[in-house]
């Protein structure tokens, strides 16, 4: 056999070679979970166990082909026969030969995400009568999913949800119903039907069960910190009869509650299995000592958790550094000097990641970047400005400045329900092929004109144009304001009922009005930057397919699994990071806590923290935020710190 003591560090290999009998691998970041368990597939393998009779259960599909691949290369083609891939798959599986059992026909169609948006939008219209201002069918497609996925009853989504959504609640549950119904008529399931079914069958048929039970004579769970409840009760089930069931996770990095996963299966597990082996790997080949005793020091404020201290393998290199400074812009500028100097000594810029909390903190950066010149990528979405929220609010402040803007004026009116592009080209002729947004006949004009349900919503919105015009100066703190008003009046509410993350596209469109508010020539100034913008981004979209190297942006949570030489995290301030709507939300600050801890620990060489002291609120107000608890709490001998940033 293999010598995997020579392989691994003593923890891999205990993990890897443990005997029968339930086992949880607690595996702090950068520790080789991915090794470990590769070689825990050779073990099995190489020790008699049939590879028909094991089951690993990831949550990417490339995670299982990636690690089958390096267990073939230790054991050879016959680890190929093993079952691997993520629940989603297994399920499949399972109910391709049993969905009879629960109604289904073996070969039912799976529905992809168009084909269940196209299904809900036939429950909508069944059911929705006024259709201007029920909530779109993504929207309504993400409660159900929500719903199943958390394994709780839709009201109780809707219970979280906005007003907007649990005024239409009745509604919703109509919809849902339907749905249901509808894809049993279809013989259809969606994703998340498959989670659902494929637990309903182990539970429901004993014998089917005990089939599965008997096969599977080894489990392995990779990322287990994330599994909702469906998935653990799942694996619960099918390793009940052999017991020999290995999950590998680090309750460190359970970040994802939002999405459903349960912080409870990783921690109660011991619990659940009475007899379990807990087995920590807590030596960390990515990171410097310099970073880790920041890590460390971060994380040992939550209450509770298995308690792990990250070692390292590395040799020390020089501390953290962290930056109080005075607002967003200082930041900014702050980031991009710092990734020349990195860049000056000898790092390229996809060796560096700027990290934040929500996707909005990254807007002034993005311009900034843009200013300078720094290519960059988003790897947490698109760039804002190529995003429909930010193109929608921007067509209304192009309106205001440009009369003749047809393309700002098609855009902007078709966001009102019962208009259609054929509808904006008979008002565009109707107002002679311009919009005077000054002018109140102009105004008028354009209200009678438009058809009835679009009238309630697009009145106090037309004032807005008079508003905007009335000021005269049109300044940054008239466009910002009026944006505000915008999304007061109208914008946030369509955000509601067009998209699952409204709130978090509010938050840009809101961030943008700080923006405009800064911009030295206000409304027409910012507008002129956003289309150099838009078309760097061009540029840049060229420079992807050429693989040029770009700095790296995104939210931490996106983050996750990935590395970097250099990392910046940036927003760490109360109410930014931690969130205060999370923190508000859950009742204390945990998750935020972890979140905070998977960014330090995606730095291998150098960590920079920037600390803005100083932040423009959703209404205009000025806002001073202290440093937040994750930086206060690090013991200041672990960090180099620096107050304010020369530009020069």
């Amino acid at each position: 056999m293999t010598d995997y003591a020579q392989l691994l560090n003593p923890e891999q290999c205990a993990a890897a070679t443990a005997g029968d009998g339930p086992l949880l691998v607690l595996a702090a970041a950068g520790t080789g979970k991915t090794r470990t368990l590769v070689y825990r597939v050779a073990y099995l393998t190489e020790s008699g166990v049939d590879p028909e009779n094991i089951l690993l259960l990831t949550f990417t599909n490339r995670a299982a082909r990636e690690m089958i691949e390096r267990a073939r290369g230790q054991v050879g083609e016959a680890v190929g026969t093993l079952w691997n891939g993520t629940f989603h798959h297994i399920c499949n599986r399972f109910l391709r030969h049993f969905a009879k059992r629960l109604g289904y026909a073996n070969d039912f169609t799976i529905l992809d995400q168009d084909d269940s948006r196209s299904l809900i939008d036939q429950c909508i219209r069944a059911v929705v009568t006024r259709k201007r201002d029920f909530p779109k069918r993504e929207v309504i497609a993400s409660l159900i999913s929500s719903a199943a996925n958390r394994a709780i009853p839709l009201g109780d989504v809707l219970a979280e949800s906005s007003e907007e959504i649990l005024f239409h609640g009745d509604q919703i549950h109509d919809i849902a119903h339907r749905y249901e119904e509808k894809k049993r008529e279809l013989d259809a399931m969606d994703f998340d039907d498959l989670l659902v079914n494929g637990l309903r069958l182990l539970r429901e048929h004993p014998d089917v069960c005990e089939f599965y039970q008997r096969k599977f004579r080894h489990i392995l769970v990779d990322e287990y910190q994330d599994t909702n409840l469906i998935q653990a009760q799942m694996v619960d089930l099918l390793a009940e009869k052999n017991r020999n069931l290995m999950v590998v996770g680090d309750d460190f990095q359970c970040i994802y509650s939002w999405r459903g996963a349960n912080f409870r299966n990783i921690m109660d597990f011991p619990k659940r299995w009475h007899d379990a082996k807990v087995i920590k790997l807590e030596r960390n080949y990515r990171s410097t000592p310099d970073i880790l005793n920041v890590a460390n020091a971060c994380i040992c404020g939550n209450p509770e958790q298995f308690q792990k201290t990250l070692r390292p393998t590395r040799a020390g290199r020089r501390k953290p550094q962290v930056y109080f400074l005075h607002d967003g812009e200082e930041q900014a500028y702050a980031v991009t000097s710092l990734v020349r100097r990195y860049l000056d000594e000898g790092y390229s810029l996809g060796d560096i990641a700027v990290l934040y909390r929500a996707h909005f903190h990254s807007i002034e950066l993005q311009m900034v970047l843009g200013r300078t010149r720094l290519p960059f990528r988003i790897t947490s979405g698109v760039g804002v400005f190529e995003q429909a929220h930010a193109k929608d609010v921007i067509a209304f402040l192009r309106l205001c400045e440009n009369p003749r803007d047809y393309l700002a004026f098609l855009r902007f009116l078709c966001l009102f329900p019962k208009i259609g592009e054929k509808s904006v080209e008979k008002y565009w002729s109707k107002l002679g092929s311009r919009f005077d947004a000054s002018s109140a006949e102009a105004r008028e004009t354009l209200l009678a004109a438009a058809p009835a349900a679009a009238r309630d919503f697009l009145k106090p919105v037309l004032s807005l144009f008079a508003d905007y015009h009335t000021a005269c100066d049109a300044d940054g703190r008239m466009g910002a304001d009026v944006l505000r008003i915008l999304c007061d009046v109208f914008y946030s509410g369509y955000l509601q009922r067009v998209y699952d993350n409204a709130e978090d596209r509010e938050e840009d469109v809101r961030e943008l009005a700080r923006q405009i508010e800064k911009h030295p020539r206000g409304v027409p100034g910012f507008l002129e930057e956003v289309a150099l913008l838009t078309n760097v981004d061009a540029e840049y979209a060229q420079m992807q397919e050429d693989e040029t190297p770009r700095l790296h942006l995104s939210t931490v949570h996106q983050a996750k699994g990935l590395e970097w030489p250099v990392v910046f995290v940036i927003w760490t301030s109360e109410s930014m990071f931690p969130s205060s709507k999370a923190v508000e939300s859950s009742s204390d600050d945990s998750e935020e806590r972890r979140l905070f801890y998977v960014a330090v620990t995606r730095a291998k060489d150098e960590l920079v923290i920037a600390s803005p002291s100083m932040r423009v609120m959703r209404d205009g107000s000025t806002f001073f935020c202290k440093p937040s608890r994750f930086v206060k709490e690090i013991p200041r001998s672990l960090l180099q710190e620096h107050y304010g940033f020369s530009r020069y």
